[in-house]
């Protein structure tokens, strides 16, 4: 039932992603400096990008690769809470001398696949990571990275480009905060996702293996959600979502906040993760840039109506309909996005995209034209225009028409020009001939004389 859901919930997502309208961009100014090479902003409750910079830029993605790890794992495991997978010494052995972060597990553990999600989400556990991929890759893990970047093709992300599943350093290895942010909300809307990257620490035990009741402990590497891993970058209002770094690829961070009504996903890539003389940074500018990110949003940032389907936004000539010269367009759908609380509603323009006119009859919701809504030459959105009432053609008033249409015609005009022509030329011709038959009359009366 949950592998059913997850499918269903996949398709809905896919869909809504790919409508034309299904994200919107009006990146606002921040007035603060931010550390990361890559960010992006998304109002979750709109689907609007708030912020970004360099959002389409290729980053190393480090462990929040591992995003994508769980999406793929997800969808090709049954029953993850009864399906058991045992540590084998490939796997342990391929992470020699990496300086991987680890989860913990041992060789010849039996876990299921949930528990190595929580140990790879949760500690970023690269062996746990290359244990699902193994698995799921039935023991190809380079199968397994095909399988994720055909999921990324498929959710549209053309900048995006796996080469493992836990995203240790490799130059064609990268993503986009874009991308990343889209990733993420799919991810968010399977089973447990959230649960488990917004889980601090917990305990399990393997179901298998030399240490079988041995009770171990995964604690977060996530400094927003943790109140005691670094106080200082304690967040309250965030929720997840994956941390990642490596000196390629920097600092990285992709956190979700919720406060006063609003969501927020912010994507932050790229903070410096060494100093000047190659020594490891103490400061963590992915957690700086994410709280000042929140915080702006939640302080500056509110939900604003553009469209309502219930106001006219232009109307068009209306022809063929009893006494009705115009007729009123308005939205298809209501459209709600986020704007700068100081922002007033008269800076923001409707420019309608119509024909020149319409002709009856006309059905209520049939689709006219478009508007596109903008502020500071920045567009939000392009909604579709439709009739606002239904309205039926005046069949004498299409006949009148037709009747004009005919008879202003090029061709009808061409062929009455030529009846005229032949009139004139038989006009020509008779009085030709009746001269002629008076003269020869004439002649015949002489000669009778």
């Amino acid at each position: 039932m949950k592998k059913k859901l997850a499918c269903l919930l996949s398709v809905v997502l896919t869909v809504w992603m790919l409508l034309p309208q299904g994200a919107f961009a009006a990146s606002f100014q921040v007035d603060f400096d931010t550390a990361c090479d890559a960010i992006q902003l998304v109002n979750l409750d709109t689907n609007t990008v708030v912020y970004e910079k360099n959002a389409d830029k290729h980053r190393e993605p480090a462990s929040t690769t591992k995003i994508m790890t769980y999406i793929v794992v997800y969808e090709n495991v049954e029953d993850p809470d009864n399906t058991t997978v045992t540590i084998t010494e490939k796997i342990r052995d391929e992470l020699l001398g990496t300086g991987s972060s680890l989860s913990g597990i041992q060789v010849d553990d039996v876990l299921t696949v949930t528990q190595l999600l929580y140990c790879m989400m949760i500690p970023s556990g690269n062996d746990a990571a290359l244990a699902l991929a193994d698995f799921v890759g039935g023991g190809d893990v380079q199968k397994f990275v095909d399988m994720m970047n055909e999921k990324a093709a498929e959710l549209g992300c053309t900048d995006t480009h796996f080469m493992n599943p836990h995203g240790l350093h490799d130059d064609d290895h990268y993503t986009t905060a874009r991308d990343l942010a889209i990733i993420t909300q799919y991810a968010m809307m399977l089973p447990q996702f959230m649960e488990i990257t917004n889980t601090t620490n917990i305990y399990y035990k393997p179901y298998g293996g030399p240490d079988a009741e041995e009770k171990r402990l995964l604690v977060t590497t996530n400094r927003l959600i943790h109140k005691n891993l670094d106080p200082q970058y304690y967040y309250q209002y965030a929720q997840g979502i994956k941390t990642g770094s490596h000196d390629q690829a920097g600092y990285c961070l992709v956190s979700t906040a919720t406060k006063g009504g609003m969501s927020y996903l912010c994507v932050a890539l790229g903070a410096p993760s060494v100093d000047e003389n190659g020594n490891k940074a103490e400061a963590h500018g992915e957690c700086t840039d994410s709280i000042n990110l929140y915080n702006w949003a939640f302080g500056n940032l509110g939900f604003r109506t553009l469209a309502d389907t219930a106001d006219a936004v232009t109307e068009i000539e209306l022809r063929f309909a009893w006494n009705k010269d115009t007729l009123l367009l308005v939205p298809q759908e209501s459209f709600t996005t986020i704007l700068p609380d100081d922002i007033s509603s008269s800076s923001i323009l409707a420019t309608p995209t119509v024909p020149d006119y319409i002709e009856a009859p006309v059905k209520k919701g049939d689709v006219i034209g478009t508007v596109t809504y903008s502020y500071a030459d920045q567009p939000l959105a392009t909604i579709n225009l439709v009739a606002g009432e239904s309205v039926e053609r005046s069949e004498l008033l299409k006949s009148a028409s037709t009747v004009k249409d005919i008879v202003t015609s090029t061709w009808f005009l061409a062929i009455v020009g030529v009846i005229l022509f032949l009139v004139v030329i038989y006009i020509i011709l008779a009085l030709i001939y009746n001269r002629k038959k008076k003269k020869l009359r004439k002649v015949r009366n002489y000669k009778n004389m």
